[in-house]
């Protein structure tokens, strides 16, 4: 397995370089090596015996894959299986599709790094690619929101390199669990890098704008697979050192209420699922143990649900409110929200239901609420009308085609597949509370957040405002991990 996995990791940037010389088959090109991380992942999901590599000797690459790596691995995997069929039939270029590949094999590094310098590397080529695909229409927007990310991304790494060296300096390790012995300003500095580098609490206002502003199968593949990227390692940490796990559970609360206090008031579909993605960071972080499952059901849904936005005739939740949309299109949308808001059937209640069950009892109540206002925003897409056969031209103009139906019916019917994994979930009680709060939500938004009309204001969004969030974050994180 050993060579099995060190072929694995070089593949991506092997194909990902070689579909320039052989452009025309560069959707198969690309399409196979996600098939091929998709198998890895499924190995070490169902056959969960760790796999550890030292590639340079004690002071090189460490690597660790066990089921935790394996659920991340998979979810990059399907997600970008995803995108490539639905751009199957666009004019992207070989360009898009290399650094797509590219940033799939950066992304699956990270969940199997286990010392913070080979970390750091894969989140560096991350933000590289990600900015070129944000950037690849070219446009005077698209190369401002992808040079504002790449300088976002830069500064929290700036910080997460300076905690790395705090740490060799005082262990002459970059292993993880050097961190048990790391000055406190170490631990402060490289959870800020990580927290902004996922988009996590206020260290995350740099996403709604980025994911919004992006083309749909990019917005995907930044929600599903990148940004779990900085929580992997978080997740990493407070399963290693205890000591470091109330730290991130805690800030997995705070990101869950965070995030749907807006999606709860946002009225652009877009920006909706972008707070969302912020508000599920949180739900990963809160229970590290099970993270990866959450991470799996929630990079399938919101890389669906990016998807059909794309398609939507407008962003804007009130024209959708007022013009018919097609059936075939909401009832993909409404299986998504179905799933995200915890109903049975889908990953999403197992999911949630996996979480609760390992919440500590000061988490209880916060989560409740970050679930309740999950069921208040998703019912603004469920409760939108819809007809066989719209009127509206601009909703004829965008009819999906073939690949976006395999796409969508990868993601959704991967949402019931990973039923599988925890169909203990299936019990009366486990059952009732879930459809309790999605029932109390869907009365909330009919009866009161539907006929609000609160502008929240996007200053905070604003780059030196993201800077000097940071800097606050910072004082935080030092004030928490000093106490």
């Amino acid at each position: 397995m050993n060579k099995l996995t060190i072929i694995w990791i070089a593949l991506p940037l092997f194909v990902g370089f070689s579909i320039y010389l052989l452009p025309q088959l560069s959707r198969i090109l690309a399409l196979a090596v996600s098939l091929v991380s998709l198998a890895y992942g499924l190995w070490f999901v169902f056959v969960p015996e760790p796999l550890t590599l030292e590639l340079v000797g004690s002071f090189g690459v460490s690597l660790f894959v066990d089921q935790l790596s394996g659920f991340f691995i998979l979810t990059n995997a399907v997600v970008t299986a995803a995108v490539i069929l639905y751009c199957w039939s666009s004019d992207k270029g070989s360009f898009f599709y290399t650094q797509a590949i590219i940033l799939h094999g950066s992304v699956n590094s990270v969940f199997i790094c286990a010392d913070l310098i080979s970390v750091y590397v894969a989140l560096e080529v991350i933000g590289i690619a990600a900015f070129l695909l944000i950037a690849y229409p070219r446009t005077e927007r698209s190369i401002w929101v992808g040079l504002r990310y790449l300088f976002v991304s830069n500064t929290a790494m700036l910080f997460y390199l300076l905690g790395t060296a705090l740490v060799y300096q005082a262990n002459h390790s970059f292993a993880f669990t050097a961190l048990e012995n790391a000055p406190s300003a170490a631990i402060a500095l490289i959870f800020l890098g990580l927290l902004a580098k996922g988009g996590i609490f206020v260290s995350g206002l740099w996403l709604p704008l980025t994911h919004g502003e992006s083309e749909s199968p990019v917005s995907a593949l930044l929600s599903g697979a990148v940004v779990k990227t900085g929580v992997f390692p978080l997740i990493r940490f407070a399963l290693i050192l205890p000591e470091l796990d109330p730290l991130v559970r805690l800030f997995g609360v705070m990101t869950a209420l965070f995030g749907v206090g807006f999606a709860v008031f946002a009225k652009d579909t877009k920006r909706i699922l972008a707070f969302h993605t912020v508000s599920q960071l949180g739900f990963i972080l809160a229970a590290p143990a099970v993270g990866g499952f959450y991470a799996l059901t929630h990079g399938l849904v919101k890389s669906a649900l990016f998807l059909i936005a794309g398609k939507l005739p407008s962003r804007d939740l009130k024209v959708l409110q007022k013009n018919p949309i097609p059936t075939s299109l909401w009832i993909a949308l409404a299986i998504a929200s179905f799933s995200i808001s915890g109903f049975p059937l889908l990953s999403g209640f197992g999911a949630k239901v996996l979480t609760t069950k390992n919440l500590l009892p000061w988490q209880v109540i916060g989560m409740n609420i970050a679930a309740l206002g999950t069921a208040i925003s998703f019912a603004k897409f469920i409760f939108l009308p819809h007809a066989r056969q719209p009127k509206d031209l601009e909703s004829a103009a965008s009819s999906p085609g073939t690949g976006f139906w395999l796409a969508i019916v990868l993601l959704l019917g991967g949402l019931v597949f990973s039923n599988v994994f925890y169909y203990d979930a299936y019990s009366l009680q486990n059952v009732v509370k879930p459809l309790a709060t999605i029932g109390v939500g869907w009365l909330a938004y009919i009866l009161v957040f539907q006929k609000l009309s609160v502008k929240l204001p996007r200053a905070a969004e604003q780059f030196d405002h993201l800077i000097g969030t940071m800097s606050l974050t910072l004082i935080l994180l030092f004030w928490i991990v000093l106490a």
